[in-house]
């Protein structure tokens, strides 16, 4: 078997507290670029990043955070960033693995805020002969529970529910079972439950729209959410405000007026200021702020995806072909729009991770 090429980290968007983006405070990395990640030349294989730190974890089990936290640890198998807590799996010191919660602030000294020790069984149950699978936090190993923000920190599925990948959103969570099917639960005010409606739920609901059609990825940002299918489509739905969704967003449309309009030195009232875009007949374009279905997203280029990740106010998929934001300047975007620095440097995009307002990209050299 072929050795597996190592490649590197890439970093862009907000990094405001030196969160490896960059030299110094207050940047904002407009393209990526390598991250200086802490501990030199470390093999960094997990990023979770929160909004004013991040934290690396590399493949021989060590911990580094960056940022407006500080600290490293040994032992550590997976972390998971918040801004009010980090998350941390390490090699328990009795019969099993320990899930660890601390404050960010702790630079991993002391003790932890919680504890629990998961049982040695819960790594590997999928199957009898079968290797265990990885699942990265807040899923748990054995994917019966999973972390949640608040105390008490440990929270069983229901009985008879078997999770592939759990993502956590600002307000709501998503489920992807290992049957491909999408639960979503939570607060549902902005559409991204995906059920139709803006109410909340308390328990995991099936997402009826997109039963039938196996499911990969699933991704929660801060109020939208994203699901790839097995068949490399995206589908999307949830808050727009930003154009988030890929979708026609009204505050794009509106910083476009406000352009021309500056640029023609027409008055905010001028008559003669026409809106940007329209729909197919010429009448106003179809804005979409809150959409709460699932919305089967057509990429450019024609490419399939075999990744998606969200932020606060950003998606960003990774593609059969190349990644997909990262671009060389600040506007936002309610289309899909390829990152050509990744084309250009020949380079094959494997992984991508979104914090709240920055993104991390893993690629290796393409073959030659």
């Amino acid at each position: 078997m072929a050795e597996e090429r190592r490649g590197s980290w890439f970093g862009f968007g907000f990094c405001g507290f030196g969160q490896a983006l960059g030299s110094g405070r207050g940047r904002q990395v407009h393209s990526p670029e390598p991250l200086r990640t802490p501990g030199e030349g470390a093999d960094v294989c997990r990023v979770s990043a929160s909004w004013s730190y991040t934290a690396f974890v590399t493949r021989g089990g060590r911990l580094e955070l960056s940022g407006s936290a500080g600290g490293a640890a040994g032992g550590c198998r997976d972390a998971w960033a918040s801004e009010a807590l980090l998350v941390v799996l390490r090699a328990g010191r009795g019969s099993g693995p320990e899930l660890q919660v601390w404050e960010p602030g702790s630079a991993l000294s002391g003790e932890p805020l919680w504890v629990h020790t998961l049982a040695p069984e819960a790594e590997g149950e999928d199957a009898p002969g079968e290797e265990p699978q990885a699942r990265a936090l807040p899923l748990l190993p054995g994917a019966r529970a999973y972390v949640s923000p608040r105390p008490p920190f440990y929270s069983p599925l229901a009985p008879g529910l078997r999770a592939r990948r759990l993502e956590l959103g600002t307000e709501h969570a998503l489920l992807l079972d290992e049957a491909g099917q999408v639960f979503s639960w939570g607060q549902g005010r902005h559409g991204q439950l995906g059920h139709g409606t803006l109410e909340a739920e308390l328990e995991p609901r099936l997402l009826e729209a997109l039963q039938g059609v196996p499911m990969a990825e699933v991704a929660a940002g801060g109020w939208h959410s994203v699901c790839v299918s097995e068949t490399g489509d995206i589908y999307i739905w949830g808050w727009n405000e930003s154009g988030q969704l890929a979708l026609p967003s009204r505050s794009l449309a509106e910083d476009g007026q406000t352009a021309a309009r500056e640029a023609s030195g027409l008055k905010e009232d001028g008559s003669d200021v026409r809106r940007t875009g329209g729909g197919e007949d010429g009448g106003p374009a179809p804005f979409i702020a809150v959409q709460p279905f699932p919305a089967l997203l057509d990429l450019p280029l024609g490419t399939d995806a075999v990744k998606a990740s969200c932020g606060s106010r950003h998606t960003a998929v990774v593609t059969s072909k190349y990644g997909q934001l990262g671009h060389t300047d600040v506007s936002s975007l309610d289309r899909p729009r390829r990152v050509e620095y990744f084309v250009d440097a020949q380079l094959q995009v494997r992984a991508v991770s979104c914090g709240p307002w920055n993104t991390y990209v893993y690629a290796v050299e393409k073959d030659s």
